[in-house]
């Protein structure tokens, strides 16, 4: 039974990517590279984590990847299609909101999720809610890092190396913190499933900007960039392999 929920996982993270590829050819610049690289994440946080039995509250913190929330959300016939249009919101204020939700929403032990890009680790904001979170015991608060390493000009590694190992940061802080790889949606949701429920649950996701198409991955350009008819055309192709 679980292996066809991921089954069905890889195939609306491959209906997902393509209509953010069509999204694509309406304008000029588009995240496309940070948002395949947390397709799966949000996949298994809309799609697999939340049930009617358990109630969910989401905040994605990495703004740069709305737009594919906005075509989840078009998926799940939350919004309509007229409404899914370009986006972009400020990154590093995500995590300080999921304290505050947190913090409401204690007595009902409603699990709350947030999606942080690894440039937000260099936010002191986003820093002061790392340490609050744990400090009051916010332990309903699951947070996914994509940890693609590369920013708009270069790696994270290079121009900022002391950040890691960011799951070692996390410990120390008093959450309960793991790496695995961020494609790989059943190590995902095993991660969730079998977590420790005394400690906030920090998931270190190591994923690969514009994953999976060939000419996309882990070059910076395509943090912006649309691509043209015959990048859009081999992307399809690619995707659908």
């Amino acid at each position: 039974m679980k292996n066809n929920i991921f089954s069905e996982s890889k195939k609306r993270c491959k209906l997902f990517r393509k209509r953010i590829l069509d999204l694509s050819q309406k304008v000029s610049a588009l995240h496309i590279g940070g948002s395949f690289s947390c397709t799966e994440i949000m996949d298994l946080i809309f799609n697999i984590l939340s049930t009617k039995k358990e109630k969910n509250l989401f905040v994605l913190s990495k703004g740069h990847a709305s737009i594919l929330q906005y075509v989840i959300l078009e998926y799940l016939g939350i919004i309509k299609k007229k409404d899914v249009e370009n986006y972009c919101t400020k990154n590093g204020f995500g995590l300080g909101m999921v304290a505050g939700i947190a913090i409401a929403e204690n007595k009902t032990k409603n699990n709350i999720y947030s999606i942080l890009s690894d440039g937000e680790l260099q936010e002191g904001s986003t820093w002061e809610a790392i340490m609050l979170i744990p400090s009051l015991k916010l332990n309903n608060v699951i947070i996914f890092i994509d940890n693609n390493n590369l920013q708009s000009l270069e790696q994270t590694s290079k121009s900022h190396p002391s950040l890691y190992p960011i799951e070692k940061k996390f410990e120390s802080f008093g959450w309960q913190s793991f790496k695995c790889n961020g494609h790989n949606i059943k190590k995902l949701f095993q991660l969730v499933k079998n977590r420790k429920r005394n400690k906030p649950l920090a998931i270190v996701a190591e994923t690969i900007k514009g994953y999976p198409v060939s000419f996309m991955m882990n070059k910076p350009i395509w943090h912006y960039k649309s691509p043209d008819k015959t990048e859009y055309k081999k992307a399809i192709k690619e995707i659908d392999i």
